[in-house]
């Protein structure tokens, strides 16, 4: 697989990460680790995790299908999110992200995060607070590297102004039929409902500040609305994706996660499925390169416009 720098970070990896949102105890262990030792064998060693997947449990069930140990554990990049209490509240106080943190190691049977977001913006943040948190995890060894989800640019901005530590990623939603961000990019200073400002800048942002945009939901339109590919609601994407999938010899899905790849911003695409066979189809992408005619088709294909 192709690699890339994580943000500013030391860390080359996979272009292309693995989620485990859906990853609950319904999943059979021995199917979650063939699915896990599929995504090692293929260079998919980069694994994105949340302390609320599964109901809190994704991350033990992860360890406990993979059998972790010291020596798998240096095999793998593991990157996972805290600050949501689901139903109740945002939390980035030191209190809930130091216990968040134990709580996450313990499940994932592991001594350290190579990555840990914080996961969706909390309008409480005290950034004094968030930093004596980073710097205790920093220097115990606990996190090596830290970031974000879901964060406009002036949320980013100080928040970064007040750590000892870089933000090296931000998780964003992002996919053909639901890029605000790009769509606010394409059409400033317009009358049309595509230059509302609902995440302008951010990619602009992040690549001068070198944080990695990891985009997750790359198949959803809408917030988790459904997938679009074979969706009747988009034929002319699909359409579309189907013409490049034959020219390419691959599936619509590899193609959708090309078009995210083929952008010069250097997103790192989240795939969010269990099922090995599809996680092939995306990291397959990671060999294809559209050319702007090709990226710009499938972009306009999906309903998106140009001013």
């Amino acid at each position: 697989m192709k690699k890339l720098s994580l943000g500013v970070s030391d860390l080359e990896v996979p272009n292309i990460a693995v989620g485990f949102w859906r990853l609950n105890r319904k999943t059979d262990l021995k199917t979650a680790e063939d699915f896990i030792r599929t995504a090692l064998d293929n260079g998919a060693n980069f694994f994105d995790h949340a302390d609320i997947y599964g109901g809190g449990e994704a991350e033990k069930i992860f360890s406990e299908a993979i059998g972790m140990n010291d020596t798998l554990r240096e095999k793998m990049f593991i990157q996972s999110k805290c600050g949501i209490v689901p139903g109740k509240r945002f939390d980035f106080s030191k209190k809930h992200i130091l216990e968040s943190v134990d709580g996450s190691l313990k499940r994932l049977n592991t001594d350290y995060l190579d990555v840990l977001l914080l996961h969706r913006p909390d309008t409480m943040m005290d950034p004094e607070e968030i930093c004596e948190a980073f710097d205790i995890l920093k220097s115990n060894g606990k996190v090596r590297n830290f970031g974000v989800s879901n964060e406009n640019i002036w949320q980013m901005e100080y928040l970064r102004q007040n750590l000892n530590v870089p933000l090296v990623a931000n998780q964003m939603q992002l996919s053909i039929a639901h890029c605000p961000m790009i769509q606010s990019g394409l059409n400033v200073n317009m009358f049309n409902d595509s230059a509302v400002e609902r995440g302008s800048g951010i990619i602009e942002y992040c690549r001068l500040n070198k944080i990695t945009i990891q985009t997750w939901s790359p198949f959803q339109h809408g917030f988790a609305a459904g997938t679009f590919i074979d969706n009747p609601d988009y034929p002319e994407l699909n359409a579309k994706l189907s013409e490049l999938a034959g020219k390419y010899g691959v599936s619509k899905t590899t193609i959708v996660m090309a078009w995210l790849l083929s952008h010069p911003a250097k997103f790192q695409p989240i795939t969010g499925t269990l099922k090995k066979e599809r996680m092939l189809e995306c990291l397959k992408a990671t060999d294809i390169v559209l050319d702007r005619d090709e990226w710009y088709g499938i972009y306009m294909s999906a309903g998106n416009i140009l001013p």
